[in-house]
Protein backbone atom coordinates (compact mmCIF):
# COMPACT_ATOMS: atom_id res chain seq x y z
CA UNK A 1 0.00 0.00 0.00
CA UNK A 2 1.22 3.48 -0.92
CA UNK A 3 0.25 6.86 0.45
CA UNK A 4 -0.41 8.47 -2.95
CA UNK A 5 -0.70 7.48 -6.63
CA UNK A 6 2.47 6.98 -8.62
CA UNK A 7 3.27 10.10 -10.67
CA UNK A 8 3.79 9.89 -14.43
CA UNK A 9 7.47 10.80 -13.98
CA UNK A 10 9.44 9.85 -10.86
CA UNK A 11 11.12 12.71 -9.02
CA UNK A 12 13.66 10.35 -7.36
CA UNK A 13 13.36 12.36 -4.15
CA UNK A 14 14.03 9.99 -1.26
CA UNK A 15 13.85 9.66 2.47
CA UNK A 16 15.46 7.19 4.85
CA UNK A 17 14.22 5.31 7.92
CA UNK A 18 16.60 3.30 10.14
CA UNK A 19 16.06 -0.39 10.93
CA UNK A 20 17.74 -1.99 13.93
CA UNK A 21 17.63 -5.76 14.45
CA UNK A 22 18.54 -6.71 18.07
CA UNK A 23 21.58 -8.85 18.89
CA UNK A 24 19.51 -11.81 20.09
CA UNK A 25 17.47 -11.85 16.88
CA UNK A 26 20.66 -11.62 14.79
CA UNK A 27 22.12 -14.56 16.73
CA UNK A 28 18.93 -16.54 16.06
CA UNK A 29 19.15 -15.75 12.35
CA UNK A 30 22.75 -16.99 12.29
CA UNK A 31 21.60 -20.29 13.82
CA UNK A 32 18.80 -20.47 11.25
CA UNK A 33 21.33 -20.05 8.44
CA UNK A 34 23.55 -22.78 9.83
CA UNK A 35 20.71 -25.25 10.34
CA UNK A 36 19.20 -24.81 6.88
CA UNK A 37 22.28 -24.26 4.73
CA UNK A 38 21.44 -20.73 3.61
CA UNK A 39 23.16 -17.37 3.77
CA UNK A 40 22.11 -14.39 5.85
CA UNK A 41 21.21 -12.55 2.67
CA UNK A 42 18.81 -15.35 1.71
CA UNK A 43 17.10 -15.04 5.09
CA UNK A 44 16.77 -11.26 4.72
CA UNK A 45 15.47 -11.59 1.15
CA UNK A 46 12.89 -14.18 2.26
CA UNK A 47 11.82 -11.99 5.20
CA UNK A 48 11.37 -8.94 2.94
CA UNK A 49 9.33 -11.08 0.51
CA UNK A 50 7.15 -12.34 3.38
CA UNK A 51 6.63 -8.78 4.63
CA UNK A 52 5.69 -7.41 1.20
CA UNK A 53 3.38 -10.35 0.51
CA UNK A 54 1.64 -9.92 3.87
CA UNK A 55 1.22 -6.21 3.11
CA UNK A 56 -0.59 -7.04 -0.13
CA UNK A 57 2.10 -7.32 -2.84
CA UNK A 58 0.93 -10.74 -4.03
CA UNK A 59 2.71 -14.10 -4.26
CA UNK A 60 5.44 -13.31 -6.82
CA UNK A 61 7.89 -10.85 -5.28
CA UNK A 62 10.77 -9.72 -7.54
CA UNK A 63 13.64 -7.79 -5.95
CA UNK A 64 16.84 -6.36 -7.33
CA UNK A 65 20.14 -7.48 -5.82
CA UNK A 66 23.61 -6.00 -6.45
CA UNK A 67 26.44 -8.49 -7.18
CA UNK A 68 30.18 -7.85 -7.36
CA UNK A 69 30.55 -8.76 -11.03
CA UNK A 70 34.12 -10.04 -10.69
CA UNK A 71 33.81 -13.67 -11.80
CA UNK A 72 36.85 -13.45 -14.08
CA UNK A 73 40.17 -13.72 -12.19
CA UNK A 74 41.62 -11.18 -14.60
CA UNK A 75 39.47 -8.54 -12.87
CA UNK A 76 40.79 -9.25 -9.36
CA UNK A 77 43.52 -6.58 -9.42
CA UNK A 78 41.71 -4.04 -11.56
CA UNK A 79 40.28 -0.86 -10.10
CA UNK A 80 36.80 -0.19 -11.38
CA UNK A 81 33.08 -0.53 -10.90
CA UNK A 82 31.96 -3.96 -12.09
CA UNK A 83 28.76 -4.28 -10.04
CA UNK A 84 25.81 -5.87 -11.82
CA UNK A 85 22.16 -6.20 -10.77
CA UNK A 86 20.26 -9.48 -10.55
CA UNK A 87 16.50 -9.83 -10.39
CA UNK A 88 15.47 -12.51 -7.87
CA UNK A 89 11.86 -13.68 -7.77
CA UNK A 90 10.52 -14.99 -4.45
CA UNK A 91 7.62 -17.43 -4.81
CA UNK A 92 5.25 -17.10 -1.84
CA UNK A 93 2.42 -19.15 -3.39
CA UNK A 94 0.84 -22.09 -1.57
CA UNK A 95 1.41 -20.60 1.91
CA UNK A 96 4.79 -22.29 2.53
CA UNK A 97 6.51 -22.47 5.89
CA UNK A 98 9.35 -20.00 6.32
CA UNK A 99 11.86 -22.84 6.06
CA UNK A 100 10.18 -23.93 2.84
CA UNK A 101 10.34 -20.34 1.63
CA UNK A 102 14.06 -20.30 2.41
CA UNK A 103 14.67 -23.34 0.22
CA UNK A 104 12.81 -21.68 -2.66
CA UNK A 105 14.88 -18.52 -2.21
CA UNK A 106 18.10 -20.55 -2.01
CA UNK A 107 17.36 -22.49 -5.20
CA UNK A 108 16.38 -19.40 -7.19
CA UNK A 109 19.32 -17.43 -5.82
CA UNK A 110 21.92 -20.02 -6.78
CA UNK A 111 20.42 -20.31 -10.27
CA UNK A 112 20.61 -16.53 -10.66
CA UNK A 113 24.23 -16.38 -9.47
CA UNK A 114 25.21 -18.85 -12.19
CA UNK A 115 24.10 -16.20 -14.70
CA UNK A 116 25.30 -13.09 -12.91
CA UNK A 117 27.57 -12.07 -15.78
CA UNK A 118 24.54 -11.21 -17.95
CA UNK A 119 24.29 -7.40 -17.75
CA UNK A 120 21.03 -6.08 -16.33
CA UNK A 121 20.68 -3.77 -19.33
CA UNK A 122 20.84 -6.81 -21.64
CA UNK A 123 18.11 -8.52 -19.61
CA UNK A 124 15.85 -5.47 -19.95
CA UNK A 125 16.58 -5.34 -23.68
CA UNK A 126 15.73 -9.02 -24.17
CA UNK A 127 12.56 -9.01 -22.03
CA UNK A 128 11.45 -5.64 -23.41
CA UNK A 129 9.05 -4.63 -20.62
CA UNK A 130 6.83 -1.62 -21.16
CA UNK A 131 9.12 1.29 -20.38
CA UNK A 132 8.00 4.05 -18.07
CA UNK A 133 9.44 7.21 -16.53
CA UNK A 134 7.46 6.38 -13.39
CA UNK A 135 9.18 3.17 -12.27
CA UNK A 136 12.35 1.13 -12.50
CA UNK A 137 12.12 -1.75 -15.03
CA UNK A 138 11.64 -5.39 -13.87
CA UNK A 139 11.71 -4.59 -10.14
CA UNK A 140 10.88 -1.70 -7.84
CA UNK A 141 12.41 -2.99 -4.58
CA UNK A 142 16.12 -3.63 -3.95
CA UNK A 143 17.63 -5.65 -1.10
CA UNK A 144 21.28 -5.53 -0.06
CA UNK A 145 23.34 -6.97 2.81
CA UNK A 146 26.96 -6.25 3.76
CA UNK A 147 28.99 -8.99 5.43
CA UNK A 148 29.79 -8.96 9.14
CA UNK A 149 32.83 -6.97 10.23
CA UNK A 150 34.16 -6.83 13.82
CA UNK A 151 33.86 -3.48 15.55
CA UNK A 152 36.98 -1.37 15.14
CA UNK A 153 39.15 -1.21 18.23
CA UNK A 154 41.56 1.51 19.29
CA UNK A 155 41.57 5.17 20.19
CA UNK A 156 38.08 6.61 19.47
CA UNK A 157 39.73 9.88 18.48
CA UNK A 158 41.34 8.09 15.52
CA UNK A 159 38.13 6.51 14.24
CA UNK A 160 36.04 8.00 11.47
CA UNK A 161 32.79 9.76 12.32
CA UNK A 162 29.76 9.23 10.03
CA UNK A 163 28.71 12.41 8.27
CA UNK A 164 25.27 12.78 6.74
CA UNK A 165 25.07 13.84 3.09
CA UNK A 166 21.47 15.02 3.00
CA UNK A 167 18.42 13.17 1.76
CA UNK A 168 19.20 10.12 -0.42
CA UNK A 169 18.28 9.70 -4.05
CA UNK A 170 15.48 7.14 -4.50
CA UNK A 171 16.18 5.03 -7.59
CA UNK A 172 13.57 2.49 -6.48
CA UNK A 173 10.26 2.50 -4.61
CA UNK A 174 12.01 0.87 -1.65
CA UNK A 175 15.62 -0.05 -0.87
CA UNK A 176 16.28 -2.37 2.09
CA UNK A 177 19.97 -2.09 3.04
CA UNK A 178 21.55 -3.97 5.95
CA UNK A 179 24.99 -4.59 7.41
CA UNK A 180 25.84 -7.43 9.76
CA UNK A 181 27.71 -6.30 12.85
CA UNK A 182 30.06 -8.45 14.90
CA UNK A 183 31.83 -7.96 18.22
CA UNK A 184 35.59 -8.27 18.69
CA UNK A 185 35.19 -12.05 19.00
CA UNK A 186 33.27 -12.33 15.74
CA UNK A 187 29.96 -13.02 17.46
CA UNK A 188 26.69 -11.55 16.09
CA UNK A 189 26.18 -7.96 17.30
CA UNK A 190 22.99 -7.06 15.46
CA UNK A 191 21.86 -6.02 12.01
CA UNK A 192 21.95 -2.31 11.29
CA UNK A 193 20.21 -0.97 8.25
CA UNK A 194 17.79 1.44 6.69
CA UNK A 195 14.96 1.68 4.23
CA UNK A 196 15.36 4.30 1.52
CA UNK A 197 11.93 5.16 0.14
CA UNK A 198 10.51 7.21 -2.72
CA UNK A 199 8.78 10.32 -1.40
CA UNK A 200 6.57 10.21 -4.51
CA UNK A 201 4.82 7.18 -2.97
CA UNK A 202 5.42 7.04 0.78
CA UNK A 203 5.29 9.25 3.86
CA UNK A 204 7.91 8.70 6.54
CA UNK A 205 5.47 7.38 9.20
CA UNK A 206 4.30 4.66 6.79
CA UNK A 207 7.87 3.48 6.21
CA UNK A 208 8.58 3.58 9.95
CA UNK A 209 5.66 1.17 10.42
CA UNK A 210 7.06 -1.00 7.62
CA UNK A 211 10.48 -1.09 9.31
CA UNK A 212 8.95 -2.16 12.62
CA UNK A 213 6.97 -4.88 10.84
CA UNK A 214 10.09 -6.23 9.13
CA UNK A 215 11.79 -6.60 12.51
CA UNK A 216 8.62 -8.32 13.75
CA UNK A 217 8.83 -10.80 10.85
CA UNK A 218 12.47 -11.60 11.70
CA UNK A 219 11.55 -12.09 15.37
CA UNK A 220 8.70 -14.42 14.38
CA UNK A 221 10.81 -16.67 12.13
CA UNK A 222 13.55 -16.92 14.76
CA UNK A 223 10.97 -17.98 17.35
CA UNK A 224 9.39 -20.53 14.97
CA UNK A 225 11.19 -21.18 11.65
CA UNK A 226 8.37 -23.52 10.61
CA UNK A 227 5.70 -20.82 10.82
CA UNK A 228 3.49 -20.49 7.73
CA UNK A 229 3.72 -17.24 5.77
CA UNK A 230 0.03 -16.56 6.44
CA UNK A 231 0.63 -16.93 10.18
CA UNK A 232 3.55 -14.50 10.46
CA UNK A 233 2.28 -11.68 12.67
CA UNK A 234 3.11 -8.32 11.10
CA UNK A 235 0.83 -6.31 13.41
CA UNK A 236 1.81 -5.21 16.90
CA UNK A 237 -0.55 -5.82 19.82
CA UNK A 238 -1.60 -2.16 19.73
CA UNK A 239 -2.38 -2.36 15.99
CA UNK A 240 -4.45 -5.52 16.44
CA UNK A 241 -6.38 -3.92 19.30
CA UNK A 242 -7.09 -0.84 17.17
CA UNK A 243 -8.25 -2.86 14.13
CA UNK A 244 -10.26 -5.55 15.89
CA UNK A 245 -11.64 -3.65 18.88
CA UNK A 246 -11.46 0.15 18.61
CA UNK A 247 -12.45 0.28 14.92
CA UNK A 248 -14.78 -2.71 15.11
CA UNK A 249 -16.94 -1.90 18.13
CA UNK A 250 -20.34 -3.46 17.33
CA UNK A 251 -21.86 -3.31 20.79
CA UNK A 252 -24.35 -0.62 19.70
CA UNK A 253 -25.87 0.73 16.51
Amino acid sequence: PVDRPRPAVASHEGGVVPVEVPVEVHAGLVRLCREHGVTMFMVVQAAVAVLLSRLGAGEDIPVGVPVAGRLDEALDDLVGFFVNTLVLRSDVSGDPSFTGMLQRVRRRGLEALENQDVPFERLVEELAPERSMARHPLFQVMVNLQQATPHMAGDPAQLGVPFGAGEPNARFDLYFGFAEEADAGGRPAGLAGNIVYARDLFDEPSVEVMAARLVRVLEAVVADPGVRVSEVAVLSGVERERLLVEWNATGRD
